[in-house]
């Protein structure tokens, strides 16, 4: 269908003429909340992403004029919740009649924040083809105000701008009416995505018999909006709000450009309703397509406990006794190496990277997991990976059942391997799991950690040796429990 331009014309006319632009200031105060959107750190994948959760509130300097007039927004984010935008005037210079969000998105969007803006269009070989204000940026070209008239441009190589500022993102045309002229502050707030953080945590091994580790705590700003932010004041939210709605270039890895600070200098703590706060000491940069980090945290030394880990079975329990011999006879041959400390301070939901150093003293990474919210005092672990030297085999050894009396009888036989050079201790974790009754009736090695669903042995198993361990249980229930088969 063939675009009318007169008409395209008539109603950028109609509806922008007069516009007054309201230029962004710095010193945006943002509260940021935790998202864990892969897109959000990706260092590859579209220039914005629609994740992520933040509450803007900036101050706009803006030019009114007496009367009902247009005001125009720009660098605004591409991702924002319109329905929640609200722009006040804190001296009562003028009130908002409507609004409406004009969408930075698609081929024309660096140019949708200039909405308003004076403007010079030029043409494949520089030569100017129209100098003004800029009243439309859509797929038909650019509708530009001059002083001979209104002008739509189809083709062109360049746009600049008048003051040379050049904003990004989205713009938000206003109808306000004023009881005066002049300047004026606006306070600006609004939702967005597109931005989130999450901590990043780095934990370091120590040498020595006991587990030490340099644990560092920073926090990861992603900012992949489409809007700028300088010398903005940062608070992030620890915690999980409930979001009612489903939120809608290459990022670079960087600190965060900040005004300087005391090296002692911190994020404040403090509470936030069911949610922990966490406000910047400084102001921070976050360009478009980046992830900065902060310190979150003083780097300290960390108690920690390292553990190999044989398990086999869950924590499932069967609606009646399992007297099936082919029940639960899985066995599991990988160990797994874990991690767990006691949180120092209430530590935000994040991901843990663990370095060892190699024999020339050089930091290697050996495993990384998720920490969720965890509580100071609280117990924090992760799994490492699989331990490389280490093997487990497991075979059943007896088996009986006596339905008359209400009993079963199991036996299980662990063998481990170890093909390293020092003594390993290997923590062996059963389910016994036929039924919720059970009793330990014999075991080579006595248990470490005995509960209504696990079963745990510590077994020592020397370097480039073998161990073996048996245990059996027996399993009893009721009359009224007695299984059909």
């Amino acid at each position: 269908m063939p675009i009318n331009y007169r008409t395209v014309l008539a109603v950028a006319i109609a509806t922008l003429c007069g516009v007054s632009r309201a230029e962004a200031a710095d010193g945006a105060s943002i509260t940021l909340y935790r998202s864990d959107s892969p897109a959000l750190y990706a260092s590859s994948g579209d220039s914005d992403v629609n994740s992520g959760y933040a509450v803007v509130r900036e101050r706009r300097n803006v030019t009114l004029q007496s009367g009902v007039h247009d005001l125009v927004l720009g660098d605004l984010p591409n991702h924002l919740d319109a329905e929640a935008m609200a722009l006040g005037f804190p001296s009562g210079e003028a009130k908002v009649i409507s609004q409406r969000l004009l969408l930075g998105q698609g081929p024309n969007a660096a140019l949708t924040g200039l909405t308003g803006s004076s403007i010079n269009v030029l043409g494949d070989n520089g030569q100017a083809l129209a100098s003004g204000t800029l009243l439309r940026a859509g797929e038909d070209g650019l509708v530009v105000s001059t002083d001979h008239g209104t002008t739509l441009i189809r083709q062109y190589a360049a746009v600049t701008t008048a003051g040379g500022n050049f904003p990004t993102g989205s713009s938000l045309r206003l109808r306000v009416d004023a009881a005066r002229s002049g300047k004026a502050d606006a306070m600006l707030s609004y939702p967005t995505s597109g931005i989130g953080w999450r901590a990043a945590y780095v934990a370091t091994l120590q040498p020595g018999n006991t587990c030490n580790m340099q644990f560092e705590s920073r926090a990861s700003i992603a900012n992949r909006s489409g809007r700028d932010w300088h010398d903005t004041n940062l608070t992030l939210i620890a915690g999980e709000p409930n979001f009612a709605k489903t939120t809608g270039p290459r990022p670079v890895m960087m600190r965060a450009m900040a005004a300087p600070v005391a090296a002692e200098a911190l994020p404040e703590q403090s509470s936030m309703g069911d949610y922990r706060s966490y406000a910047l000491p400084a102001p921070v940069d976050l360009p478009d397509g980046s992830v900065s980090q902060v310190p979150l945290y003083a780097a300290r030394t960390v108690s920690c406990e390292r553990t190999s880990l044989y398990e086999n079975g869950g924590n499932w329990v069967p609606p009646q006794p399992m007297i099936n011999e082919t029940f639960n006879t899985d066995s599991n041959t990988s160990i797994i190496s874990t991690l767990r400390f006691a949180a120092f301070d209430s530590l935000p939901a994040g991901y843990l990277r663990v370095l060892t150093a190699d024999r020339n003293g050089v930091p290697q990474f050996i495993g990384e997991g998720r920490i969720n919210d965890t509580p100071k005092g609280s117990d924090a672990t992760i799994t490492l990976g699989t331990a490389f030297d280490l093997r487990g085999q497991r075979e059943r050894t007896s088996f009986h059942v006596d339905k008359n009396g209400r009993t079963l009888d199991e036996a299980f036989r662990i063998t481990l391997t170890h093909a390293g050079d020092s003594a390993r201790t290997v923590t062996v974790r059963e389910h016994p799991n036929r039924w919720r009754q059970w009793t330990v009736t014999s075991s080579s090695a006595k248990p470490s950690k005995q509960t209504t669903d696990t079963l745990e042995f510590k077994v020592e198993v020397p370097a480039n040796g073998k161990a073996v361990l048996d245990y059996a249980v027996r399993y009893t229930w009721t009359a009224e429990e007695q299984p059909q088969s």
